[in-house]
C-alpha cells in the first residue's frame, strides 16, 4: 500500500520524474513519493530513447539548460555514484538544404555568443575528418565535441538511488486513476494501490501526460509519437572515431552502440499513437537512406530495434510550468525528444518552481503551459 500521506506526489519515475524527486530532497523536502504504474523505473520514453546529449539548439534557454545539464553528466560518477557511459565524441549536424544553413548559422552565432564551443564546417571539412560521410548535397555542417550519449537507464537509475538515500519512496506498479482537486487546490492523488493526500502533484508523465491532465479537466497539448531505433551488428569498415551524426533534413541520425551502429529516422507522416511495435519496412527506408549518406553501411546486418514514444508539444518546446488557476498542480512534460538530454537542469527549475514560487537558475518563461493561447510562438528549430 501506498502511504496516506505525502508533501508531494510525483507521477511518472522516469529521468525527469526522478531527477525532481532527487533536487526536491536536496532542497529538505520530506515525504516526496514517485508513483510509476510500470514494473521498473524509467520503462517508457527513458530508457527507449537513444541516449542522445547535445547543446546545439536553437533557443537560448535550451542551449543554457543543455550546457548545464552537460556539466551535470560529466561528474555524474562523481557526484551520483553511477556510471553513465558518458560518450563526448560530438554531435554532427549535416546541412543539405539552404533554408537550414541560414536557420543553423543565426543558431550558431547565438550557441558562440552563450560561450558552446561549436565549429562551422564546409562540405570539404567534413569530408576530411569523416571520410566515410558521403558528402555530395552537404552545403554546411555543425559539430560540438562536448555532445555526445550516455546510458538513459543509469542516469535515471543515479537519481532514483540517491533519492531513496535522501527519503524518497518510489512505488512501482502504482498507477494513478484519479486526482482529487477542491476548491481550485490539488488534495490527494487516488492509485490503485490506495489514496495518498497531499497539496502538490507534479506531471512527470512523458507521453501519457495529456490523460494525467484530463483527470482535472485541463487540456495539456502533448501528444505521443512513435519512434523507431535500429542496431547492426560489428563490421570490419568501423571508424573508431564515429560522432552522433544527423542529417537535419531528413530527421536520420547514427552513433556507435557496443561494436555495431545504432540509427533512427522520424516518420513525419506518422499520426500520433502509444504504438510501440517495430515496423520492418519502415527499417528499410533508415538503412536506405544511410546507405546513401554512408556508403559503408551496406556491409552492415540489422541485429534488432525497437520503438518508443516521443511526447511532442505545438511548438516543439516542453511545458514546465504550475498550471494556472490549480493550486498545487505541475508539469514537466513535453520535451519532443529532449527529456532526456535536459534532466539535470529540469529536476532543478522543477524544485525551484515548487518550492520557490518561480525558476531561478534559467529563465524558463519559454516553457509556460499558457504560451499555445498567443499568436507567434517561436519554439525550438533543431528538432530531429
Amino acid at each position: 500500500m501506498v502511504p496516506p500521506k505525502a508533501n508531494v506526489v510525483i507521477i511518472g519515475a522516469g529521468v525527469n520524474g526522478l531527477s525532481t524527486a532527487y533536487h526536491l530532497a536536496l532542497k529538505g523536502v520530506k515525504d516526496i513519493v514517485v508513483v510509476e504504474k510500470e514494473k521498473f523505473i524509467a520503462a517508457g520514453s527513458t530508457g527507449l530513447s537513444a541516449g542522445g546529449i547535445r547543446q546545439q539548439f536553437s533557443t537560448e534557454v535550451n542551449i543554457k539548460m543543455a550546457m548545464y545539464s552537460v556539466k551535470k553528466f560529466e561528474k555524474f560518477k562523481e557526484e551520483m555514484g553511477e556510471d553513465i557511459g558518458f560518450n563526448q565524441v560530438g554531435y554532427l549536424f549535416l546541412l543539405t538544404d539552404p533554408e537550414d544553413v541560414e536557420l543553423f548559422r543565426q543558431s550558431y552565432n547565438l550557441q558562440r555568443s552563450l560561450g558552446l564551443e561549436v565549429e562551422w564546417l564546409g562540405p570539404d571539412e567534413v569530408r576530411k575528418r569523416w571520410p566515410y560521410i558521403n558528402t555530395e548535397d552537404v552545403l554546411a555542417a555543425t559539430f560540438c565535441p562536448t555532445d555526445g550519449y550516455a546510458d538513459p537507464y543509469s542516469v535515471a537509475n543515479g537519481y532514483a538511488k540517491q533519492a531513496r538515500n535522501l527519503g524518497v519512496r518510489i512505488e512501482l506498479e502504482t498507477e494513478v486513476v484519479g486526482i482529487k482537486v477542491e476548491g481550485g487546490k490539488v488534495r490527494g492523488v487516488q492509485t490503485t494501490k490506495g489514496y495518498i493526500e497531499t497539496p502538490v502533484v507534479v506531471n512527470t508523465a512523458g507521453p501519457y501526460a495529456r490523460l494525467v491532465g484530463k483527470m482535472i479537466g485541463v487540456d495539456i497539448p502533448v501528444d505521443p509519437y512513435r519512434r523507431q531505433v535500429f542496431i547492426t551488428d560489428a563490421f570490419p569498415d568501423i571508424p573508431p572515431s564515429w560522432p552522433m551524426t544527423i542529417d537535419f533534413k531528413y530527421h536520420w541520425y547514427m552513433r556507435k552502440e557496443g561494436p555495431g551502429l545504432l540509427m533512427g529516422m522520424s516518420d513525419l507522416t506518422e499520426p500520433p499513437s502509444f504504438n510501440m511495435n517495430v515496423d520492418w519496412s519502415f527499417m528499410e527506408k533508415v538503412v536506405e537512406h544511410g546507405i546513401k549518406r554512408i556508403p559503408i553501411l551496406e556491409k552492415a546486418r540489422i541485429m534488432r530495434g525497437w520503438a518508443g514514444l516521443y511526447e511532442v508539444t505545438p511548438d516543439s518546446q516542453p511545458i514546465i510550468d504550475k498550471i494556472p488557476g490549480i493550486e498545487g498542480f505541475y508539469c514537466a512534460v513535453g520535451f519532443s525528444g529532449h527529456g532526456f538530454m535536459l534532466s539535470p537542469a529540469t529536476g532543478l527549475v522543477m524544485s525551484e518552481l515548487i518550492t520557490e514560487g518561480r525558476a531561478i537558475s534559467f529563465d524558463i518563461s519559454d516553457f509556460r503551459y499558457n504560451r499555445f493561447a498567443e499568436k507567434e510562438i517561436a519554439g525550438e528549430k533543431h528538432v530531429i
